[in-house]
């Protein structure tokens, strides 16, 4: 197995990742009424969202090294302190701390909240932002590959660079997001739209192609970061379902982007992928501009965009 084959791949482990995220969102969501979206949630989002960009070009670089077998066994081997950790730290939940959690809302009235558009908008924009991402570096391998004109071995070195910039985009979010909603989106989003283009035009040097990883990577996950937060803080009124809204909304964009970066790549080129990314980033311009003030209200406006 080759590391393009990793590269090819590259959003099957993100979908752990982002049930594991629901989960851990659900329960946290139902441990407080949110009003303001924390640091936490992005702090949560940085270590659980990271983990792939790490584990995926390792993979990659242990499989060439020592054979397909050798990237099981570390995988079996590091799920040993995991389940030990499973085993010994879950405690039931007492029965009267359930129906606290529960008491007054219904699951219908948490799915009605999906009918608010701040809430749809927020989801919606989080979708298109992630599946631009997944469109783009699902097929990362052959733009490396193929129109660089690298060896397969500079593929998983890609995938760090975009690893090492996700994690500082998910950092960078977490210090901002809070309290500059707004300008992060403004300054951010029209930024990765740009970023998106030049990957198309540079794609064939090998310098800015593996500088534009690293800023996209940046970028994707600074906004990305940024419209979980927003979907949490619309769904603050369904605490109970506000995580899986989130994660949904993130799954809708895994899958469906990397479906239109393969449609791409098949009609068109290598970069078709690329392409596709563009395309989809432009729709989230489109619509998250004049709906700013709604998904990102100002602190002091929060209780009136309710």
């Amino acid at each position: 197995m080759s590391p393009c084959d990793f590269g090819d791949d590259f959003s099957v482990g993100d979908h752990r990742t982002h049930k594991l995220l629901s989960q851990t969102l659900g329960i946290l969501a139902r441990s407080r009424h949110l009003t303001e979206p924390p640091y936490w949630i992005v702090t949560l989002v940085q270590c659980l969202r990271s983990t792939p960009h790490a584990s995926v070009p390792a993979g990659a670089l242990l499989g060439t090294a020592l054979g397909w077998r050798a990237t099981f066994w570390a995988v079996a081997f590091l799920c040993v302190p995991a389940a030990i950790g499973i085993l010994t730290g879950i405690r039931p939940q007492p029965r009267d701390t359930q129906d606290e959690a529960n008491d007054g809302l219904s699951l219908a009235f948490e799915l009605a909240q999906l009918r608010v558009p701040r809430l749809f908008t927020a989801m919606l924009l989080a979708a298109l932002v992630n599946g631009g991402t997944f469109a783009a570096f699902t097929f990362l391998a052959p733009v490396v590959t193929g129109t660089a004109g690298l060896g397969q071995v500079w593929v998983p070195v890609a995938l760090v660079l975009f690893g090492i910039g996700s994690f500082m985009g998910v950092s960078i979010a977490g210090r901002l997001s809070d309290q500059h909603p707004r300008t992060l989106l403004v300054v951010a989003a029209p930024l990765l739209l740009v970023g998106w283009l030049l990957l198309a035009v540079l794609a064939g040097h090998s310098v800015p192609l593996l500088v534009l990883v690293f800023l996209l990577g940046m970028l994707a996950f600074a906004v990305g970061s940024t419209m979980i937060a927003r979907v949490l803080y619309a769904a603050s009124e369904a605490p109970t379902m506000g995580g899986s809204y989130a994660t949904a909304a993130l799954n809708i964009g895994a899958a469906a982007g990397p479906a239109l970066g393969a449609v791409a790549l098949e009609s068109s080129s290598n970069l078709g992928p690329v392409w596709a990314a563009t395309a989809l980033t432009a729709l989230a311009l489109l619509v998250m501009l004049p709906t700013l003030r709604m998904i990102a209200p100002r602190v002091r406006n929060v209780e009136a965009a309710k």
